[in-house]
């Protein structure tokens, strides 16, 4: 009894997936104003009336792939300032996360979807970055612990400072798969990027006795 009434609920979670894969491939493909419901239901393998019980409209299609977007940065909450420790390994740690969000290819989906149509919809991207820049708090969240604690005195706003610490990520571990197609770095590659921004930015902001 309880395995038949729990199937139909992982049958429908399954078919809401399908259909928010299939309005990734289909916004990827065509652009958001070109992609149809019908087009998504067929990609999908579903009916209409399938899509339509789970997304009232295209709108709510493309907010359902902007939450899944913000969904994915909540893991950069996951780890906290710990006083009396080195900075490096906590900062390696911290960016490691979002390294490995980076280099998700669903999360890269996902961002190419948001980016195209923000490029066409400047309302929709003041509305996204709003909700993104939330999201990335985390690691301001570890900068102001650090510096209420004095070890980052030279790094001024936390928000300004975190994203300049992730935009070092970006520019060799999300521009370049978004924007030009580059495959995701290997692991080595991964942890130099790591490295030069941690340790750069620890250079400038703490000095080499807190790197160690």
């Amino acid at each position: 009894m309880n395995t038949e009434t729990a199937h139909p609920l992982r049958l429908t979670d399954r078919k809401r997936q399908a259909v928010v894969d299939a309005a990734i491939a289909e916004f990827r493909l065509n652009g958001f104003e070109a992609t149809s419901m019908d087009k998504i239901a067929a990609t999908a393998g579903v009916s209409k009336r399938t899509v339509y019980n789970h997304f009232a409209s295209k709108d709510e299609l493309f907010t359902q792939i902007l939450h899944q977007l913000w969904d994915s940065s909540k893991a950069l909450m996951a780890i906290p300032y710990r006083a009396g420790e080195p900075l490096r390994p906590q900062l390696m740690a911290l960016l490691g996360q979002k390294m490995a969000l980076l280099q998700d290819e669903y999360f890269l989906d996902l961002a190419r979807v948001a980016i195209a149509e923000a490029i066409h919809s400047p309302e929709r991207a003041r509305d996204m970055v709003a909700k993104l820049s939330d999201k990335e708090e985390g690691v301001a969240v570890w900068l102001r612990a650090a510096q209420a604690d004095g070890q980052l005195l030279a790094a001024g706003d936390p928000m300004l400072a975190s994203q300049w610490l992730q935009g070092q990520l970006k520019s060799f571990a999300f521009w370049p798969q978004v924007t030009m197609a580059q495959p995701p770095l290997d692991p080595a590659s991964q942890q130099i990027v790591l490295a030069l921004a941690v340790d750069s930015f620890l250079a400038y902001c703490a000095g080499a006795k807190t790197t160690e």
